[in-house]
């Protein structure tokens, strides 16, 4: 999940002050392996390979959940970033109201550089 932040609050510019990634991975894991302790051998594989998922994705990037996260509104929207910038600066702030002009545009490139 990500969460977006309104203006600068400070001197602090830049995508990585606008832009927060939340996990939530860490309890999620602890959920998973407390089930884990109790479940029955019927439980177990999907339990045991929804804490790989887990593990798997709550280690990654900041970088890589942000364009996960710009591909998917973009796709939504059916824009291709690459041919039509100004349309998926528009519809990531569209779909993320707090979300400045630097910033939108800064997610854009960011996705089109991967």
């Amino acid at each position: 999940m990500l969460d977006f932040l309104s203006g600068n609050g400070g001197k602090k510019t830049g995508l990585e002050h606008e832009v927060l990634v939340l996990r939530d991975s860490e309890a999620i894991a602890a959920a998973i392996r407390e089930a884990l302790a109790g479940a029955s051998d019927e439980e177990r594989p999907g339990l045991e390979r929804a804490a790989a998922i887990v593990a798997e994705h709550g280690g990654r990037p900041e970088a890589e959940a942000r364009v996960e996260w710009v591909r998917g509104v973009l796709a939504a929207a059916g824009v291709d970033p690459v041919k039509h910038e100004v349309r998926a600066v528009k519809a990531v702030r569209d779909a993320e109201r707090g979300l400045s002009l630097r910033a939108a545009v800064e997610l854009v490139n960011e996705v089109k550089s991967k």
